[in-house]
């Protein structure tokens, strides 16, 4: 059964306010804003990339503020267990048996502070709760709340102390954002509420409120399933990721899952910016935060300096695009 029109316009103008809430305490990532809402609408998850200091944290309270969803956060670290992430088995002497207590993880929104900064064993107790959404502990399978993202933070710069994240679960994240540094008037901004006594811990005071709840969001997800799809701009999106196996820079091209989370995405930002089907053009914006986290260089290219984000602009350009 299609959504309503009038519905599905409702929606749009619901989540266009969700943004206008989250501004009113992050200013200057309106790009990482819209990022998040897509990931939501498609079901992903996310990758947050800036230096410190650039409201990667604020941002997700944020909006799981004005989305009124539930949101944990867990701070990685190198003796982070794999039970403090998904829960873990307690003896109860009065009962005299064990009993599951659920971790951080039975949330909306979680968000991974400082993902590679815990060993492998961790980071992969995440993998089946971002792909199953559930979590398999005693012979038992849990299944996490609905919706539940994860959103992964990460340092650029800081490599001490660190741990890569696997390729598989790299590849479980629909969308790599970068945050960077504000411009100079969005700093100006940042620093003018601070000065009127804006407090990043009580997003309440700064008039965040709730303007979407999980029951809507679920009505907008299935719109966003119904966005169609011509043969065209899907031949499209098979061509854009054969041409990252076969760059001479790149190790590791993009996978079938990769074009699969391209369509995902490129419906959602359809759907968004009131198209009934997707077009090439939505197919471009979506491709550098969807495929740059998914694409391994050559190790010569890496010491030549050479970006995914690069060779993504130089793929878009040399494949032809249907009219």
């Amino acid at each position: 059964m299609s959504t309503p029109t009038d519905t599905i316009v409702s929606l749009r103008e619901s989540l266009a306010q969700v943004r206008t809430e989250v501004g009113k305490a992050v200013v200057g990532q309106d790009g990482a804003v819209t990022g998040l809402i897509i990931a939501l609408l498609a079901r992903g998850h996310v990758l947050l990339e800036g230096v410190p200091g650039v409201a990667k944290t604020l941002l997700v309270r944020s909006l799981s503020q004005a989305l009124s969803l539930e949101t944990k956060r867990v701070q990685f670290t190198p003796d982070l267990m794999p039970g403090d992430v998904t829960g873990s088995l307690i003896y109860d002497a009065r009962a005299g048996e064990f009993e599951f207590r659920n971790g951080p993880v039975f949330t909306n929104i979680l968000l991974a502070d400082e993902i590679n900064r815990t060993p492998p064993k961790t980071q992969s107790a995440l993998l089946e709760a971002m792909e199953e959404r559930q979590v398999s502990v005693d012979g038992r399978t849990l299944p996490l709340p609905d919706p539940f993202i994860v959103a992964a933070t990460m340092n650029p710069i800081e490599y001490e102390g660190t741990y890569s994240l696997p390729e598989a679960q790299l590849d479980r994240f629909l969308l790599k954002l970068v945050l960077d540094v504000p411009e100079r008037d969005a700093e100006f901004e940042v620093l003018r509420r601070h000065a009127a006594g804006f407090d990043p811990r009580d997003l309440t005071a700064a008039g965040v409120t709730a303007v979407l709840g999980a029951e809507q969001l679920a009505a907008a997800q299935a719109a966003v399933m119904e966005v169609g799809s011509s043969a065209d701009v899907l031949a499209y999106i098979v061509d854009l990721a054969r041409a990252t196996r076969r760059s001479p820079s790149v190790k590791l091209g993009v996978s079938p899952r990769g074009t699969t989370a391209l369509l995902a995405a490129t419906k959602a930002w359809a759907w968004l910016s009131g198209y009934d089907s997707i077009t090439p053009d939505h197919v471009q914006a979506m491709v550098l935060p969807v495929w740059r986290h998914r694409i391994q260089l050559q190790p010569e290219a890496e010491l030549e300096g050479v970006s995914v984000d690069a060779i993504l602009r130089s793929v878009l350009q040399q494949v032809q695009v249907p009219i």
